[in-house]
């Protein structure tokens, strides 16, 4: 009886588990049911957003357009005012600028300066803006306001470089000279200070008023200007100096010891011009037109011309003279100042239109050479010529010979000018031998004459008496 109570439970419990997963079962298709709905109602959704985000984009891009629009027009704006304000500063400038041109350079030279360089910006600034409805009217405004203002400042450089430049008082030149106790020093390492002809704080003034006129356009104004105010305070420094123009009839009326007193002063005034007064100009000119090197050179030789041909054309004129003995010294110190003072015109008178200038200078020193070996030559054939009829009745040495010996020791006293002297015309080591041999010369040539002068006594013992104490004395005095 216990065992049919066994299989029917058994079977009651499959029917149980079968029936839990038919349950289960029939919930899982109602949630896949479920989410198959779910699904299909999110795609819906889905679908119907994606259709109303491209209507709304669709809507919205005129906007977006407009939008871009708006922003490039803002831009634009922006980019028209900034422009604005810049035509509008140059036009701001240009008045400010046309205020200080129409007070003129006096009152502020700086600020008329600046001015001048405000409508040069403004002039390029309109031609490369020449869109610009009133570009046109403008650029012609400020040309002529420009033209003006040069012009203005041109008459103030002349006057301003006249204001200061005056002539120099001799007794000021001499102050510069090196001092009484440095005289026993080689003249090449004497000590001289240049003056200065315009003081040092006008000179930048007048670079930058130079300066302005170049730019202009203005440099043959700007050189006229300068050439006629210095020149002809440096030619009127050097007449109260005591320079003056000599011609060749001058010299031929005047007496030795005037003239020997003209080349002495000649030599001093050489060396002042040289060292100081056109060693001062070329400071003054190299700092005004500082930057313009050949504008800087042909100035200074335009201001210079002239009271160089005057210093130098008295040379010359000494060198054309009649020539005569006592005049060799006169040209031999002469020579020996244009020797000294070769490097000095070299430097100061450099550049190519500085070159006849140089030139001129070298050719005196040449001529003084010259004429000085040609005074040699006559001194020697002036001394084997010689008629003089003085007799000297005692046999004792005769004047030709004291006066012959005496030319000869002063000789000897410029033994290394006459070696650069003969240098001229030499080569090789001729020169060094040349004072001995032109010594010689008049030795021989004075022994000739004296020969001629021993035959005026008429004992054979005062003839050899004469010969012997003229001979005697030469021998002695040349040792």
């Amino acid at each position: 009886m216990g065992i049919p109570s066994g299989r029917s439970e058994v079977a009651g419990g499959g029917v149980a588990t079968v029936d839990m997963l038919t349950d289960r079962a029939a919930l899982m298709r109602e949630a896949l049911v479920k989410s198959q709905s779910i699904t299909d109602d999110m795609v819906s959704i889905l679908g119907s957003f994606d259709h109303r985000l491209s209507a709304l984009e669709s809507a919205m891009l005129p906007v977006q357009t407009r939008t871009h629009a708006i922003r490039r027009a803002h831009q634009n704006i922006d980019k028209t005012l900034k422009g604005a304000d810049v035509v509008l500063s140059q036009f701001d400038l240009s008045r400010q600028a046309e205020a200080k041109i129409l007070k003129g350079p006096h009152e502020d030279l700086e600020s008329y300066l600046q001015a001048i360089d405000q409508l040069r910006n403004n002039i390029q600034f309109f031609n490369n803006n020449k869109s610009f409805k009133s570009s046109d009217a403008v650029l012609n405004h400020t040309n002529k306001l420009l033209a003006k203002a040069i012009s203005k400042l041109e008459e103030e450089f002349r006057q301003l470089l006249l204001s200061y430049s005056k002539p120099v008082n001799p007794e000021r030149l001499f102050e510069c000279l090196p001092s009484s106790d440095h005289q026993h020093k080689a003249a090449e390492n004497l000590k001289y200070t240049t003056p200065t002809l315009i003081p040092p704080r006008i000179l930048p003034l007048l670079h930058d008023l130079a300066e302005q006129m170049v730019r202009a356009g203005n440099k043959q104004q700007l050189q006229r200007i300068y050439r006629d105010t210095r020149s002809s305070v440096l030619e009127e420094t050097l007449r109260k100096l005591g320079v003056e123009k000599l011609s060749n009839d001058d010299v031929q009326k005047m007496e030795w010891g005037v003239l020997e007193a003209k080349i002495r002063n000649w030599i001093h005034f050489m060396r002042i011009a040289v060292k100081l007064l056109f060693a001062g100009e070329r400071k003054v000119c190299d700092q005004i037109f500082e930057g313009f090197n050949s504008l800087m050179d042909q100035s200074f030789a335009e201001v210079t011309a002239r009271s160089v041909a005057v210093l130098l054309g008295f040379g010359v004129v000494i060198t054309e003279s009649k020539r005569s003995p006592e005049k060799l010294f006169g040209l031999l110190d002469m020579y020996e100042t244009m020797r000294e003072l070769h490097s000095e015109i070299e430097e100061l008178f450099r550049g190519d239109t500085c070159n006849e200038i140089r030139e001129s200078a070298l050719g005196l020193t040449r001529r003084i050479a010259k004429t000085s070996q040609e005074t040699f030559d006559d001194f020697e054939a002036a001394v084997e010529k010689d008629a003089t009829k003085t007799f000297v009745a005692d046999g004792t040495v005769h004047p030709l010979t004291r006066y012959v010996i005496s030319y000869v020791k002063f000789l000897f006293d410029y033994q290394a000018t006459l070696k650069l002297l003969f240098q001229e015309f030499e080569t090789g080591d001729e020169s060094n031998s040349q004072l001995a041999t032109v010594t010689m010369k008049i030795m021989q040539a004075l022994q000739n004459n004296l020969d001629v002068k021993s035959k005026q006594y008429k004992d054979p013992s005062q003839t050899h008496l004469f010969l012997m104490n003229n001979i005697h004395y030469m021998v002695r005095s040349l040792r």
